[in-house]
C-alpha cells in the first residue's frame, strides 16, 4: 500500500515544481484525465488494502480511463456538448467511493 501513495506524492510534487505549462485549448483534457488517473490510482490503493490488487487490470485501467476520457472530451468538443460531464461525474463518485472505503479500512485496523 506504500508504493502507491510514494508513487502519487512524487507525482504531485514533480507536478507543483516542474515548470510545465498545458494551454488552454487542452485544460479540459487534462482535467478529465488527471481525474481518470486519480480515479485508477485510489482503486489501486483500494485493491491493495483488499489483497486483490493486479498490476495489469491497474495499468490497463489507468491509461485506458484516462484516453477513454480524453475521447470523450474531445468527441463532445467537436459536437459542441459538454459530454466531458460524464466522466467527472463517473469518475468523481468512484474517487470518493474509493477514498470512503480506504479511510474506513484504515480506522477499523487501528481500532483491533
Amino acid at each position: 500500500m506504500i508504493i502507491p501513495l510514494i508513487g502519487l506524492v512524487i507525482g504531485a510534487l514533480l507536478g507543483i515544481f516542474l515548470p510545465i505549462s498545458i494551454p488552454v485549448q487542452y485544460s479540459t483534457y487534462m482535467s478529465v484525465a488527471i481525474l481518470a488517473a486519480l480515479d485508477s490510482v485510489f482503486g489501486g490503493i483500494r485493491s491493495s488494502i483488499e489483497k486483490t490488487f493486479n498490476i495489469e487490470i491497474f495499468i490497463s485501467g489507468f491509461f485506458g480511463n484516462a484516453i477513454l476520457a480524453a475521447i470523450l472530451t474531445y468527441m463532445g468538443d467537436q459536437l459542441g456538448v459538454p459530454i466531458y460531464y460524464a466522466a467527472i461525474f463517473a469518475f468523481g463518485v468512484r474517487l470518493f467511493q474509493n477514498f470512503a472505503i480506504i479511510r474506513r479500512h484504515i480506522f477499523s485496523s487501528h481500532k483491533s
